[in-house]
């Protein structure tokens, strides 16, 4: 199969300097009260000569170094008397003993999708620009998504954009309203609705905002805080928090954006989005992707929507057929409902439908390991392309010594539950280069693109790097076997 596949050269690589900004509290009150005391102490003159040599050190790897400080510092701010008088370098230098730099990358950067930019202009002619996300890993691995882009120019060369040394986190905002009516099924699915649940959200509009929830709350509450129950408040709110919307500042590149863990169902790592480019009814498109949350225990599988890689819509992903990792959405409805691939069992691949694609109740099997290479478990990598001949499907097959291979299947185009064709060998294997790192024998990757009869596929090697192979259409459909 390495005949038809093509390795380019340039690989995507970790950059340990790229950091972002995080709040340090060191240890309980105590500890806080008397370093604030500490700080207060100084005199104005050594507090500036203190922030000035940190400045001198940390403004080249922080754009807004000052108004990052002065966030944190506003997260202890309550803990200083209010008759304190606080020059502002003062309340700079308080901000940056209650501040703590994270390597975003410092571990891996890896399991890409890439999909086509949603900014085409003043592209080669017969090229095109591509988005990728990246799956990052630092200290503690913990996991966020980050993005590259570049162009593919007619000839099959790739340029990628300049990668800018700064990276920041965006502003989170809440929805600005929820759907009184899907809030009140995802509780029912979380096995939450009771009375509690029913006379909070029963005081509510049809779309209803953060702070209207919370009054909700409150007020039902205050009428018998002895009926109300704990455990329904609780997931009311961690629903709320689950869905909320992101924004980075509109001035920065893609490259510099990073969408790391802001709510308590992902607090260890947001794993492996699936971007797809989602073509609506009314043929307008928007950016859906799938990722895994995971809290340290538990993984949940949610949905960001987006138009243009600036804003980001999250939002919980419900019903019996969410089960385990590795979702992927078809880029359009077929025959009328959304169709996703997803993974329940942890060794086949299923296929799910739905006429709501926040709630998936059933999945059947399509495709069952059959080959040595796949016998321990297989899986989409990445939503399906769609061909003349079919829904082009990469898979991943596990095999002896857990090494992990790149393949593909045919499903029908007007019903995936057939598969039309397979690949009775993997498409991508790792090489000895390739099998080296952090997690050894491991080709994966979230998501292909077709550009000009050509599959664009970026993957990560051994869960630390990156590289991109091309393969030819036709070549790929001849090596395909028909199923059966």
């Amino acid at each position: 199969m390495q005949e038809i596949v093509k390795r380019k050269k340039a690989r995507i690589e970790r950059d340990p300097s790229r950091v972002i900004t995080q709040p340090y509290i060191p240890g309980d009150l105590s500890r806080v009260n008397n370093l604030l005391s500490k700080v207060l102490g100084l005199s104005d003159t050594t507090a500036k000569k203190i922030l000035l040599q940190i400045r001198h050190d940390f403004s080249d790897r922080h754009r807004n170094l000052e108004e990052l400080l002065l966030i944190n510092f506003d997260k202890v701010a309550e803990y200083i008397p209010h008759t304190a008088h606080i020059s502002l370098a003062k309340k700079m230098l308080i901000g940056s003993y209650f501040t703590k730099e994270y390597s975003i990358e410092s571990a891996a950067l890896f399991n890409p999708s890439i999909v086509l930019h949603p900014d085409q202009s003043n592209v080669p002619e017969g090229g095109a620009r591509f988005a990728m996300s990246l799956r990052a890993t630092g200290e503690g691995h913990i996991s966020s998504i980050v993005f590259r882009s570049g162009i593919i120019y007619s000839d099959f060369s790739l340029m990628f954009d300049s990668v800018s040394e700064f990276v920041e986190t965006p502003a989170m905002l809440h929805d600005p309203f929820y759907d009184n009516h899907l809030f009140c099924l995802t509780l029912q699915e979380m096995g939450a609705w009771n009375d509690t649940s029913q006379r909070i959200l029963s005081r509510l509009q049809p779309f209803f905002t953060y702070q209207d929830l919370k009054f909700s709350i409150h007020e039902v509450y205050q009428e018998d805080p002895g009926k109300s129950d704990d455990n329904a408040i609780n997931a009311i709110n961690w629903l709320a928090n689950s869905n909320y919307k992101i924004k980075f500042n509109d001035k920065t590149q893609l490259s510099e954006r990073v969408i790391y863990p802001v709510s308590e169902n992902e607090s260890k790592g947001i794993e492996d989005a699936r971007f797809v480019q989602f073509t609506k009814d009314d043929g307008k498109t928007v950016y859906y992707a799938t990722y895994t949350a995971y809290n340290g225990q538990h993984i949940l599988p949610q949905l960001i929507k987006t138009k243009d890689f600036m804003t980001f819509n999250i939002s919980t992903l419900n019903g019996n057929a969410i089960q385990n990792k590795g979702l992927a959405l078809f880029p359009r409805k077929i025959n009328g409902l959304y169709a996703m691939l997803s993974r329940q069992d942890g060794e086949n691949n299923h296929i799910m439908f739905s006429d709501n694609l926040h709630f998936w109740h059933t999945s059947q099997i399509i495709q069952e390991p059959l080959y040595p290479w796949e016998f321990i478990q297989i899986g989409n990598c990445g939503s399906p392309i769609e061909l003349e001949e079919g829904w082009l499907v990469l898979t991943h097959g596990v095999g002896p010594m857990r090494q992990y291979c790149i393949s593909a299947v045919l499903l029908d185009l007007n019903d995936p539950t057939k598969i039309v064709a397979r690949l009775r060998e993997p498409l991508l294997s790792p090489n000895e280069e390739e099998r080296v790192g952090y997690v050894p024998n491991v080709l994966y990757t979230c998501g292909a693109m077709l550009f000009n009869g050509h599959l664009i596929i970026p993957y990560a090697m051994s869960d630390i790097t990156t590289r991109i192979a091309m393969v030819e259409l036709k070549s790929l459909l001849r090596k395909m076997k028909p199923a059966g």
